[in-house]
């Protein structure tokens, strides 16, 4: 089994069986000494994601409107979870409910690390707060100009 994880395994100190595989962000991001040291222990390759797959994931997050939820690092472990997606022992680990969001519609496999696992895939859209019209995208209402929220639009 091959696991593409993010902080939280390292941080949750979760010990799976097989080869695990992070980013350069990932590690940027633990600042905690013991979940540096549990990553060190667990034997991690560090593997910098292809700009192609980093590319994909912003146009899949871009539709899902996750795209606002996910920071740089999650792009990343997205990116390498779909580079390494067409293996059957391929497994993204997170608890991010939005990088596992996309992941899915992606077709990535997904493990919370200790969280529970997301249950309905969701496409999300824009609502302004004052005329209440709804938009696929922006922060400022094309009609009245007051701020929007994002707001479920519905399931997969």
């Amino acid at each position: 089994m091959i696991y593409i994880a993010d902080s939280s395994l390292f941080i949750i100190r979760k010990r799976l069986e097989g080869s695990i595989v992070t980013t350069p962000s990932v590690v940027e991001e633990l600042r905690d000494e013991n979940a540096r040291t549990t990553m060190e222990l667990m034997n991690v390759r560090v593997e910098p994601p292809l700009e192609s797959f980093k590319k994909e994931v912003r146009k899949k997050a871009g539709v899902t409107k996750d795209s606002e939820e996910l920071s740089a690092t999650d792009v990343d472990i997205l990116a390498k979870a779909l580079e390494y997606s067409g293996r059957e022992d391929a497994i993204l680990v997170t608890d991010d409910f939005a990088v596992q969001n996309t992941a899915i519609q992606l077709g990535i496999k997904v493990m919370p690390a200790g969280q529970r696992k997301i249950k309905d895939v969701l496409i999300w859209e824009k609502q302004c707060i004052g005329c209440k019209r709804r938009f696929p995208e922006g922060d400022e209402c094309p009609v009245c100009g007051s701020p929007m929220k994002k707001r479920r639009k519905g399931k997969l």
